[in-house]
């Protein structure tokens, strides 16, 4: 080798070192001292907390962050991106990484000025208030804060950052229990929409959900003409929409769900959005006509039109949808639509979900529906469709869930539907007229992919195998809804279900003691489970508690339990048992049960003393019923502030002693029953200060004395029920009760409704329970008890019957324009019956017999509509 070549390879190695040097300088460039010692103090001031992130992909990025010489460099810390050039941290992505804490304006993370890039998503910054420190990264173009728990005032300084393309300060919307048991609401708010727009003029990307604000849509967002992604989910807008909403051309996707819009119309200038890509208006309370210029959005792959109350929607106004050739996903349940089902959509062959459930939809499922083959999820619940599951069924080979509950669907279910075994996760056909035989087991096996199942309440008989004749291996269920299909015993398939999360075996003649081996039956999924109205007479092995450890909601009524109460999880939420003939005390382990809103144990034979944590045990007990069994003693004084009571019923029982007043503190309390019992005392004036008590049944007990009158006109605001009927009152009739009861005055309601509650919690499986807790009495007249299993708003009855109260009739009663019974019955009132009774219009049953003689002016008549005994 000459020496010439040997210098020329000397000069090569060296350049490729060199260039090698740079090359990995640059891929991998070193952070600044003061830059590395920020995000270590950053990380410092919060905990890693493992319930601070909801994603499952969540995990502790800066548990990487450390200082030894082999992880000095910053740059390679999880989350961090620095500039290759100048080394700055540029990127901070620390979404999901179970941060808690607060942050503030002194917060070393606002020392990273170079900052172009932060995301803090999904973690919990403890309600604080985004801090006005965040001024200091001026060169920041993206920026993420949702899902974080801050709160408070959004800072006037985040508008000062010029530079940002893309702001997300979503869902930091949630609710947070105090110690005195109440619940505080926090949110981020935004004081000026406006403001906003004029200032961050280079946005294309804002998500605003659930950041309150409060206002209409102001026409300066409307000139963000950069904007792709807009979303106003849930931010309390109201008012018009502006027209020039229009202007935003390059609009990919728009979201203004869950909003404020009474009254309002879409704007026709929706129609110039050709971009737009996605549109969700769902639960905006829209009106009018939808503008048919919504047929210009051609290139709309998702529409979410849900819950609005646009006008005379049927087949030939949604004629526009049929131009929206690219749509995959279309939801316009709950809009009143009506008439057979919308032809147009027969154009939309590329749907993947279709959603037209709670509407009036008439007369069979069609056909042609069975061609869009591209369907995973068909959703028709709730509609008056008829005829019979089309056969053709079998075309959907991609479906994954079908639901066709609340519908009035006959005939027998075709077996074409286990064509669709491949997909098929979700059948709900429950509450329609379907008849036939299906072997259960059979089915379940043919449909090896289905996680719910729901068949309640039609025509069918389900015959399950037995343990001889069952040779498989049944998949792990979800749900399974099973009540009035005539099974006589439990089905053999549960005996494999570990993961099992509702179920619903009510309406059945299932008879004798429930076996052990259901005991087993997905101890730590099951959350809720209804075994009602059968006649099921105990448990074969009786565990205390029940084994089921996260069950939310227990049914048991009507069956013929016997023995002592069992007892369900700490856990559970509502816990149904009446009706059954149960035995003993209520056993001191129900004051366990600290989340429990529904208590219902009336009907049965149990007996004692009420239990001393009565009313203070969980601070959402919404719904107590004791009613129908056989306690005796005080009713206890340990009702407490912050209580959620809503319904109290002790009637038909032994109770003695003095109301307690502690119920004065009960202020969400609307259903007040002790009616036969013994309890001794004078009229509870001082309940009137609760200010949602419509039902106050007193009947049958010892109550005595002179009825004063009210102090003030506020007392009882909203009764429209009392009954104090077999006591001991003396003197005259309180005349200014009747005058200030203006919940008795209301003579033309304009809906009507029901007092109920909404027993379904959060984890509830809807395939498996519908309905509501309805509150129920029975009222006594001319001596014939009437039972109300549902009190509507147009109950209203004045009962004060076999007392000894004395004088006059007031012609104050003719104030309760509204009133539909009252019966003075068996007093010794005496004198004129006021003439102004005439003028209660809408009365139906009127009682003043058995009072001393009473002369009737010639004005006041019997009506034909009631019943009137003088």
């Amino acid at each position: 080798m000459g020496l010439s070549q040997f210098f020329f390879l000397l000069f090569l190695q060296i350049t490729f070192a060199y260039f090698t040097s740079f090359a990995s300088s640059s891929l991998h460039p070193v952070c600044h001292d003061n830059e590395r010692s920020a995000l270590l103090q950053f990380k410092h001031s919060l905990i890693i907390d493992e319930y601070a992130s909801g994603e499952p992909s969540a995990y502790p990025k800066t548990e990487s962050w450390k200082t030894d010489k082999e992880n000095s460099n910053c740059c390679l810390w999880d989350g961090v991106k620095c500039d290759e050039y100048t080394g700055h941290v540029t990127k901070l992505d620390l979404a999901s990484s179970y941060l808690y804490g607060s942050i503030n304006s002194s917060s070393t993370l606002f020392h990273l000025v170079h900052l172009q890039w932060l995301s803090l998503a999904d973690n919990n910054f403890n309600s604080s208030s985004i801090p006005s420190g965040i001024l200091n990264l001026k060169q920041l173009s993206y920026l993420s804060l949702s899902e974080s728990s801050f709160s408070g005032q959004i800072p006037v300084e985040l508008l000062e950052l010029s530079k940002l393309v893309s702001l997300d300060l979503s869902y930091n919307n949630y609710y947070s229990k105090l110690q005195n048991h109440s619940y505080y609401y926090y949110y981020l708010e935004l004081q000026n929409l406006t403001n906003l727009a004029e200032k961050l003029i280079n946005l294309n990307e804002l998500d605003l959900s659930y950041v309150k604000i409060s206002s209409p849509i102001p026409p300066a967002l409307t000139n963000l003409s950069s904007l792709t992604f807009l979303s106003l989910r849930g931010c309390g807008l109201h008012g018009a929409m502006p027209y020039s909403v229009g202007n935003l051309r390059k609009l990919v996707s728009l979201d203004i769900s869950y909003n404020l819009f009474q009254g309002q119309s879409l704007p026709t200038s929706l129609g110039n959005l050709k971009s737009l890509s996605s549109l969700d208006i769902t639960f905006s309370s829209f009106s009018g006509i939808i503008p048919p210029s919504l047929g210009n959005l051609t290139q709309l792959d998702f529409l979410a039109m849900k819950r609005n109350y646009f006008l005379g929607l049927n087949s030939y106004s949604l004629t526009w949808i049929a131009n929206l050739k690219k749509l995959t996903f279309l939801d316009l349940s709950s809009n009143d639509i009506t008439g057979k089902f919308p032809s147009v959509l027969m154009n939309l062959t590329q749907l993947n979900w279709l959603l037209l459930y709670d509407n009036w939809l008439t007369g069979p499922i069609p056909s042609w529906l069975m061609n869009l083959n591209k369907l995973s999820g068909l959703y028709l619940q709730l509609n008056l469709l008829t005829g019979h599951i089309p056969v053709e069924i079998r075309n959907l080979t991609q479906l994954q869930a079908l639901s066709l509950q609340s519908n009035m669907l006959q005939g027998s279910i075709p077996s074409s539907i286990f064509e669709l075994k491949k997909n098929l996760q979700r059948l709900d056909l429950s509450f329609n007229n379907l008849s036939g035989t299906v072997e259960i087991d059979n089915f379940l096996l043919n449909m090896k992919n289905l996680l719910i199942l729901s068949l309640s309440s039609n025509k069918l008989s389900l015959v399950s195998s037995t343990s001889t004749t069952v040779n498989a291996t049944f998949q792990n269920f979800e749900v399974i809804g099973l009540g009035s299909c005539n099974l006589s015993e439990f089905p053999y398939f549960l005996h494999d279900q570990d993961r099992l999360n509702s179920l619903d075996l009510s309406s059945n003649n299932i008879a004798g003691q429930v076996p052990g081996w259901f005991l087993d039956v997905s101890p730590y999924y099951l959350v809720y489970l209804n075994l009602s109205s059968n006649l099921l007479t105990g448990f074969e092995q009786n565990p205390i508690p029940l084994p089921w450890i996260f069950l939310d909601t227990l049914d048991l009524r009507f069956n013929k339990l016997q023995g002592p109460l069992p007892i369900p999880s700490v856990y559970t939420y509502s816990y149904l048992v009446s009706n059954n003939q149960l035995v003993d005390e209520i056993p001191p382990q129900i004051c366990n049960l600290s989340i429990l809103y529904a208590l219902d144990v009336s009907y049965n034979n149990l007996s004692g003393m009420l239990p001393k944590c009565l009313g203070n045990f969980s601070y959402q007990l919404s719904i107590l019923k004791l009613q129908g069994n056989n306690f005796h003693g005080s009713i206890p004084e340990t009702f407490m502030k912050g209580t959620d009571l809503m319904m109290l019923d002790l009637s038909n029982n032994s109770l003695q002693g003095k109301l307690p007043k502690s119920l004065a503190n009960c202020k969400q309390l609307k259903f007040l029953n002790l009616g036969i019992n013994q309890i001794t005392d004078i009229f509870p004036s001082w309940l009137g200060t609760l200010p949602k008590l419509e039902v106050l049944i007193l009947k049958f007990n010892r109550f005595y004395g002179v009825i004063r009158e009210p102090k003030t006109s506020f007392e009882f605001p909203k009764l429209r029920i009392i009954d104090l009927s077999q006591n001991s009152f003396t003197g005259t009739l309180p005349s200014k009760y009747f005058r200030y009861w203006n919940a008795m005055k209301d003579v033309n309601a304009t809906e009507l409704t029901y007092l109920r509650d909404l027993l379904l919690s959060p984890r509830h499986a809807a395939s498996t329970f519908y309905g509501y807790f309805d509150y129920s009495l029975t009222m006594s007249n001319k001596g014939t008890d009437m039972e109300y299993k549902k009190l509507s708003n147009l109950i209203t009855a004045v009962i004060l019957s076999n007392n000894k109260f004395v004088g006059e009739i007031p012609a104050t009663f003719a104030d309760l324009k509204g009133l539909r019974s009252l019966n003075l019955s068996n007093n010794n009132l005496e004198g004129h019956i006021p003439s102004s009774l005439s003028n209660l219009k809408v009365l139906e049953s009127l009682d003043l017999s058995h009072n001393k003689p009473l002369r009737r002016d010639s004005s006041t008549t019997r009506r034909a509509y009631g019943t009137c005994s003088l």
